[in-house]
């Protein structure tokens, strides 16, 4: 049997930081064997300046619209993000600019997925729950050494086109489940709502029906107009139902915040990401966490802190999160709305905006907080005998990550 010896400035196991004394041993297929003592650990030890982490764990992601790197510009409010997502979906077909060769929409945006998820594997990220309205990033997960939770995210504005749209995304749903899987390539997938201002209460009680004891995910409270929908019915999202041809809201006004008015809708045991809760209030974090305990449900928030950053310039009130000991992980969100697909990057911002978290803190979120998360810390998240978590290289202010594995 031949070993890899790691050893690094400090070494983060999934729960604590060790010194630069403590020696990673892995077999050739990247199990973990032991942390050992440097002096216990003999020849051919590969020493690194850094960090040396488990992979890391990316739980909100769109690959499928990584064609939009540098397509929105950062700033513009959710709204007109939103508004600017949904018109640029597909690439653009206009003619090039003069001198420049065409080059197939289709062909384009099967090169930025390819290229995004490089990107992800180079820089050690080893899962990822990933949103999808569509199969277009099948094909290269098929082939990925990436974990995939595929999240098809459903739309569907109105009861009257509920049973359609179910039927539609489930037909989605098929294609992620019939990837062929290799003992690289683990994939699982579920239908998830996109967020309270696109789904319909029958489409809420449909997904439910349809993803008992699931992993899934819904955007929550991005925006202080996602409240302001369900308690009065009005407000800066009746720009964007205008896209898809709505005059008004489609959603009972409840009089209550919109998590208050949509969370009720689950109670099968699902394990619910609420992604982004940039404008999430303290009262309704309490309410949340006694919902989910009294509904058999559970809640991961997962925060998306880039993305925040470029499309509102705000950030999430974590502190508060803490307070409250809700179960953290973290995302990039997707090339539309971040400068990278880094978890490193996102560690970074966090440790710079939030100075009284610990490093060992904000790497568990990264790590083994997201294995957790994804129900993978069975092999992923640490470096405990027997896992294949990923060996990944950080630089010590977490900007900059590597795959070592």
């Amino acid at each position: 049997m031949s070993y890899r010896k790691y050893k690094a400035d400090q070494l983060f196991d999934g729960y604590k930081l060790h010194g630069p004394g403590t020696v990673l041993v892995t077999d050739e297929t990247g199990k973990v064997l032991d942390l050992i003592n440097a002096s216990e650990a003999g020849d051919d030890v590969e020493t690194f300046s850094g960090i040396l982490s488990p992979g890391l764990i990316n739980c909100h992601c769109h690959l499928e619209l990584s064609h939009l790197k540098n397509v929105i510009p950062p700033h513009t409010g959710l709204i007109e993000f939103l508004c600017s997502v949904v018109t640029n979906r597909e690439a653009p077909t206009k003619p090039p600019p003069k001198g420049e060769a065409f080059e197939d929409p289709a062909i384009k945006k099967m090169k930025a997925i390819i290229d995004a998820e490089k990107e992800m594997y180079d820089n050690g990220i080893v899962a990822v729950g990933d949103i999808g309205n569509t199969a277009d990033t099948a094909e290269v997960k098929s082939k990925s050494k990436i974990r995939w939770q595929n999240f098809v995210e459903v739309l569907s504005f109105t009861d009257e086109k509920a049973d359609e749209n179910i039927k539609h995304y489930k037909s989605v749903l098929t294609q992620f489940e019939n990837i062929q899987h290799s003992t690289f390539n683990i994939q699982r997938s579920s239908l998830v709502p996109h967020a309270p201002y696109s789904i319909s209460p029958k489409t809420f009680k449909l997904i439910n029906e349809a993803t008992k004891n699931q992993i899934i995910s819904i955007h929550n409270q991005e925006h202080p107009a996602e409240d302001e929908l369900y308690k009065t019915g009005g407000g800066d999202y009746l720009k964007l139902f205008k896209i898809f041809g709505l005059n008004e809201s489609p959603f009972p006004a409840t009089g209550k915040s919109s998590i208050r008015s949509v969370l009720p809708y689950f109670n099968n045991g699902q394990t619910i990401f609420l992604i982004h809760n940039t404008y999430m209030p303290e009262e309704d974090i309490v309410w949340a966490n006694e919902y989910a305990a009294a509904s058999s449900i559970k809640l991961v928030y997962c925060f998306c802190v880039n993305a925040n950053l470029y499309i509102e310039n705000k950030l999430p009130p974590i502190e508060i999160f803490i307070k409250h000991n809700c179960q953290v992980a973290l995302g990039t969100d997707s090339y539309s709305s971040n400068w990278q697909l880094s978890i490193a990057k996102e560690m970074e911002v966090i440790q710079n905006n939030f100075p009284s978290l610990s490093v060992e803190t904000i790497l568990q979120w990264g790590t083994l907080s997201g294995a957790k998360a994804l129900q993978w810390d069975d092999e992923l998240g640490s470096f405990e005998k027997g896992k294949r978590p990923g060996v990944v290289l950080l630089n010590n202010n977490l900007s900059y990550s590597k795959n070592l594995a």
